[in-house]
């Protein structure tokens, strides 16, 4: 009996060792073949007619619908789709030179990517040992991208998670605290800043302003606006820049007491961050008075009966109660107005100076003091700026090192 069944197998060998050439030449059996590479790199698929290039996001125009012909290429590459999860973190790394980070269509698109109804695990056994590991930290890699970039997942990405993972697996359960907190912060912030910033450079500087007056009754004025000349060989030359300014009638009330004697202050620039734009801004303030000079104004006791301005509360102290403890209360002097202009010389803001004196005739009549800076910072936040390994922190320029030395 024994002898019998090893026969058969030496025959079976036989045969198959046969006609493994010809099952191998045959188009019917040929397959794509798959070489993995580290998560730096995509991987690499070669070996049959629909065979995706070396680098599926090698376009020569980087935008949604080149972004969107990758994806399908790779879905109609391998039915299987064998290396899926190499090809969506690959995707997820070249999103943002693509521009579409924050498209959720692109996201579910991902996502449609996995093979649907293999990694649902089919018993409790299963769903405890974490199914399929590496496939569910790539989706929740995905989500967790969406999450940064402030993208809400929809009802068509619950459903393709669900056919995927199941609705018990890590990803569903993403998904799950993601819907549970983003309404709730959704609208938290009251001075929300646009996804798209202006281009025009007036309009960020009108849109940069009234975001630091936050007064209502503010008003922007454009002192200047940019003009280029044309030389005689053609080049543009920038002759004169834009100038937008902010005064409040709070802050014309305030000027128009300061004392003339005591100079006013230009200074800047200041940066202030837009997302990744930087701009800059320059105040008109003066120093603080004395304070043998001030003078407290009486309070008004029927300005306001429901929050009124002053309150005399005797109140028991306890033994627990510290002394010593101090609130220091600085005084910076009274910001006057504010503008950004493109070039923060001297001669632009004496034109800036000079415009505020229409609503301002007390200028006329003070002394102006610039405080400016010798170089204003960055105007766009660096992708990567080198950084100290041992501290942790942007490491200091050459000149600061030699002077430290």
């Amino acid at each position: 009996m024994h002898c019998a069944r090893c026969l058969l197998r030496v025959l079976g060998q036989s045969v198959y060792r046969a006609a493994r050439p010809s099952l191998l030449r045959s188009p019917q059996h040929r397959q794509v073949l798959r070489r993995f590479r580290s998560n730096d790199t995509p991987a690499e698929f070669v070996g049959a007619e629909t065979a995706v290039a070396r680098d599926p996001f090698a376009a020569e125009h980087k935008n949604e619908a080149s972004f969107a012909e990758a994806l399908r290429a790779f879905a109609e590459a391998d039915v299987r789709r064998r290396g899926h999860v190499e090809f969506i973190y690959a995707a997820l790394k070249k999103m943002p030179e693509f521009g579409v980070e924050r498209d959720l269509a692109v996201y579910n698109q991902l996502l449609d990517v996995f093979p649907k109804e293999v990694f649902v695990p089919r018993n409790f056994i299963q769903r405890m040992f974490n199914h399929y590991p590496r496939q569910q930290e790539c989706a929740v890699q995905l989500l967790e991208q969406m999450e940064n970039y402030g993208v809400m997942p929809n009802v068509e990405t619950k459903v393709l998670l669900v056919r995927i993972f199941g609705d018990k697996g890590h990803p569903v359960r993403k998904y799950q605290r993601i819907m549970y907190w983003f309404p709730k912060f959704k609208h938290a912030n009251p001075f929300p800043v646009p996804q798209r910033l202006p281009e025009d450079p007036v309009d960020l500087a009108r849109f940069s302003l009234k975001r630091i007056a936050n007064d209502l009754d503010a008003r922007v004025t454009v002192y200047q606006m940019a003009r280029t000349d044309v030389s005689r060989s053609g080049e543009q030359t920038a002759a004169a820049p834009h100038i937008v300014g902010i005064q409040s009638p709070e802050q014309m009330g305030l000027l128009g007491e300061h004392d003339p004697d005591r100079p006013v202050l230009v200074e800047g620039p200041f940066p202030l961050w837009l997302r990744k734009t930087c701009v800059h801004y320059y105040v008109l303030r003066a120093e603080p008075a004395p304070p043998e000079e001030r003078a407290e104004e009486p309070y008004d006791p029927e300005r306001c009966f429901d929050y009124p301005l002053q309150l005399d509360l005797d109140l028991d102290r306890d033994l627990g109660d510290m002394d010593t403890l101090d609130v220091e209360d600085l005084d910076e002097g009274p910001v006057y107005a504010m503008c950004m202009t493109s070039q923060g010389d001297q001669a632009t803001l004496n034109r800036w100076i000079s415009g505020l004196q229409e609503s301002n005739p007390i200028l006329g009549r003070i002394p102006t003091l610039f405080r400016l800076r010798a170089a204003a910072p960055p105007r766009e936040l660096p992708a990567e700026s080198p950084t100290d390994e041992s501290l942790g922190r942007e490491a200091p320029p050459e000149e600061a090192r030699r002077s430290a030395n």
